[in-house]
């Protein structure tokens, strides 16, 4: 091709080049306007933002910070309760009669014979494979057979990762690790229930939640052990006991 064509087809391109190069300039400079009017001066992906793994630990070390503060309160409230007990005989009839609900409401320490279960996630993970990995995981559907199974043999007190469980307590996983009592908690997840082990083991052996992830369990490599315990010490709950129900907007 001669250069007079080539110079031909040059002219001929050059009028849409004049014209879409400002369009984009144009589109550009407003991008720009916008990221510096959200992020105020910011920047919009800050290193604190995005490491999604530090957020979470810096979560963990704020509530446990305030979990700490709260036992220390907790135990000057206490603390004024009976002394204030002592001085007002109204007081003490109100506090003799909640004092025999602490136990069954999973607010003391408690102590006797029962099962302890593990579940625990297969070592052996290929990122290769997500689908068959999942398999391999401890789900919140099988930590909750477990619970299930242990309550409807008479449990008369539970606890998970060394978590008092009571009416309110939720047991939620959100990807690969539990959420309980608003603290997070990875596998192996050892769960011990106090009360009576051959109840407690029959209704273990007879759940079809349970029978199915010892099966994966076996097939998979998963971790499940079921041991009695002759003297279980559970901690006593210590969070928060009111509910909190949503209200309509006005």
């Amino acid at each position: 091709m001669g250069s007079s064509e080539q110079h031909r087809r040059y002219r001929r391109r050059a009028p849409g080049w004049r014209v879409l190069v400002p369009v984009v300039c144009l589109v550009t400079g407003v991008g720009f306007a916008a990221a510096a009017r959200d992020s105020r001066g910011t920047d919009l992906r800050a290193p604190g933002v995005t490491n999604l793994a530090d957020t979470v630990r810096s979560a963990e070390t704020r509530v446990r910070s305030l979990d700490a503060e709260l036992q220390r309160l907790q135990a000057q409230a206490s603390a004024a309760a009976r002394a204030a007990g002592r001085d007002d005989s109204a007081v003490a009839a109100v506090q003799a009669r909640v004092s025999s609900l602490l136990q069954p409401g999973g607010l003391t320490a408690v102590h006797g014979p029962g099962l302890k279960v593990i579940l625990d996630d297969a070592p052996d993970v290929d990122d290769s494979d997500p689908a068959e990995d999942n398999q391999r995981l401890v789900h919140q559907s099988d930590l909750q057979a477990v619970v299930n199974a242990l309550w409807a043999g008479g449990a008369e007190a539970m606890s998970i990762a060394g978590q008092r469980v009571i009416a309110t307590s939720a047991v939620r996983c959100v990807g690969p690790t539990l959420l309980l009592n608003g603290e997070v908690f990875s596998p192996p997840y050892r769960v011990a229930a106090i009360g009576p082990s051959a109840t407690m083991q029959s209704k273990l052996s007879s759940s079809p939640g349970v029978t199915e992830f010892r099966e994966a369990a076996g097939y998979y490599g998963l971790g499940y052990t079921v041991e009695t315990d002759d003297d279980l010490h559970l901690p006593a709950y210590t969070g928060p006991v009111s509910l909190s129900y949503a209200r309509p907007g006005r």
